[in-house]
């Protein structure tokens, strides 16, 4: 059979393949599942934190791709929105509808800079290498002030951002300590791009392709270099430098939130905090820490409570520091509530310093915009709005006949690095952190939390000391290592007990302020100048090259 045969013989006239009739729909139905899961998997209570590094990878691919915009928006902005809902899914614990609003909220901000991407990336090819490399990195800019902004917009939730994702990898960590875990961020999604250009490049631009590297994966390997060479410089040997900082007793009472606020319920949670810290007090502390709002009444107001803590804490013979409402008569019936840190001494009883939160749970612990939403009501079910604190108010005590200097943050307040720096800048040797996770049950709330801990660890340099109402609680080093974790054998943990850890810190950074603590958000501003110098560059460069003159150029 001849040539001409052959081919006459072949159905070039039939209709295509199933497969390649839908492309279209089975490439954006593939890179909305890639998205979504990879995203999730990314962040605690998963153990994938690897997969932050290629996350928005199949989507930036397919951005290079020009898929039609419209296309584009809806499956990374619905696939965000799915992401999202399912990473804080244990917020249905208290709100369904605060869950299906917050989620979907949180997964448009962040769809949003997917969009720049597809605007970004197909204008890369054909244009010079510095070029290229200066817009992923403006992309990576992008991201830091997307994640940044969210520290501000709805009072502030900058819950997860990408570097939480790396809460157990401390190598990539340490360069917290010079920009603020945004940094972090930019490294991942750096990488992120990088994969992305170098599978463009090699599936997709021919056979040149294969035999040239992506500079843009070659840029953002080398940020990920620099993390580890700083991982190596700030912790080779960190235990030789390891001074003792004292026994610290954890105390989780394990209060379920549907009796917490109980009155009829109050005798018996007193009566578990007694049992669990006189156990606590047998293992012979130097600190106990309970958690956020662990009284049933207001340990500042009410006589009887402040009575019968003063009174434990004297057979416990240990001080506490402890999470409690406190309420201030100012007369004509008019009170002060906070959510506060309070120390009582075995000598001297409850102590006159305290911390009050400042940055208040909008509809948990006050109700915004009250003259036009004072219908709604607070989920915590006492007193009016709480007032917000003013300052750090670090609390300082003799530890093993050493001034201490603590300084608490309470409920979320550990997810935003401008308050714990602003702690350590008033002169905090450690961090306390009391919360009540018991509000999200038992799934990955608790983690999640834990993470933005470890960031404020390495951020600031100072030991981080966790007290959870049934979890997580326990302590993390200056360089985010998470050294002691108060479990269970059964329950893991989510139980009721005591247990006293051993802490120490690195007499390296005691009295010293880390880079970031002293400059505070001076990479932000970098990535925003970053981000329009790109733009600029984007705006005014010449028209990319000829497909001829870019393969040329690979």
């Amino acid at each position: 059979m001849n040539n001409a045969e052959l081919l006459a013989t072949r159905p070039y006239d039939g209709p295509p393949p199933w497969w390649r009739r839908h492309a279209d729909v089975l490439i954006a139905a593939a890179v909305f599942v890639a998205t979504v899961g990879l995203t999730v998997i990314s962040f605690p209570p998963y153990g994938l934190p690897e997969a932050a590094y290629v996350f928005a990878a199949p989507a930036a691919f397919w951005a290079y791709r020009r898929p039609p915009f419209r296309r584009f928006a809806a499956v990374v902005l619905s696939a965000q929105a799915v992401a999202w809902t399912v990473i804080l899914g244990w917020l249905h614990h208290v709100t369904w509808l605060g869950l299906l609003l917050l989620g979907p909220f949180i997964g448009a901000w962040v769809g949003l800079w997917f969009l720049a991407v597809r605007a970004v990336l197909p204008q890369l090819l054909g244009r010079p290498v510095l070029t290229r490399i200066t817009l992923v990195f403006g992309l990576a800019a992008l991201w830091v002030l997307n994640e940044w902004l969210r520290t501000w917009v709805l009072s502030g939730f900058p819950w997860l951002p990408l570097s939480a994702s790396q809460w157990q990898r401390l190598s990539v960590l340490q360069i917290s300590a010079y920009t603020g875990a945004w940094g972090v961020s930019f490294v991942l999604i750096a990488m992120n791009l990088g994969f992305a250009a170098y599978a463009h490049r090699l599936l997709l631009e021919g056979r040149r392709g294969l035999q040239r590297r992506s500079q843009e994966f070659l840029a953002a390997m080398f940020l990920l270099v620099v993390c580890l060479s700083i991982h190596v410089q700030e912790t080779f040997n960190r235990g030789l430098y390891a001074v003792g900082l004292g026994k610290i007793a954890f105390v989780q009472p394990y209060i379920p939130q549907d009796v917490k606020w109980d009155p009829a319920r109050g005798p018996g949670i007193l009566e578990i905090l007694e049992k669990q810290t006189l156990r606590a007090a047998s293992l012979r502390p130097d600190l106990i820490l309970w958690p956020e709002a662990s009284t049933p009444w207001a340990l500042r107001g009410d006589d009887s409570v402040r009575g019968w803590t003063e009174d434990l804490v004297s057979r416990a013979k240990a001080p506490l520091l402890l999470g409690s409402v406190g309420v201030e008569n100012l007369g004509q019936s008019d009170e002060r509530w906070i959510n506060g840190a309070f120390l009582v001494d075995p000598q001297s009883g409850l102590r006159p310093d305290t911390y009050a939160k400042r940055h208040l749970v909008p509809f948990g612990e006050y109700v915004p915009l009250r003259p036009i939403l004072g219908w709604l009501e607070k989920v915590v079910p006492i007193g009016g709005d709480f007032t917000p604190g003013s300052d750090p108010a670090p609390i300082v005590f003799l530890m093993k006949d050493v001034p201490v200097t603590m300084a608490p943050l309470i409920c979320f307040e550990d997810i935003f690095p401008g308050l714990a720096r602003s702690s350590v800048r008033a002169g905090a040797d450690a961090l306390v952190v009391l919360t009540n996770n018991a509000w999200f049950g038992e799934g990955g709330a608790a983690y999640q939390h834990a993470a933005h801990s470890v960031l404020r660890a390495v951020e600031t340099r100072r030991p981080v000391l966790r007290a959870g109402n049934g979890g997580w609680s326990g302590w993390i080093d200056e360089f985010g290592a998470t050294r002691a974790v108060v479990t269970d054998p059964e329950r893991g943990i989510y139980f009721r007990g005591a247990r006293a850890v051993e802490v120490t810190r690195d007499f390296r950074w005691i009295g010293q302020q880390s880079f970031y603590v002293r400059y505070g958000e001076w990479f932000v501003m970098a990535c925003a100048l970053l981000v329009l110098f790109a733009w600029l560059m984007l705006r005014f460069a010449p028209p990319p090259e000829t497909p001829a003159a870019a393969a040329e150029s690979l």
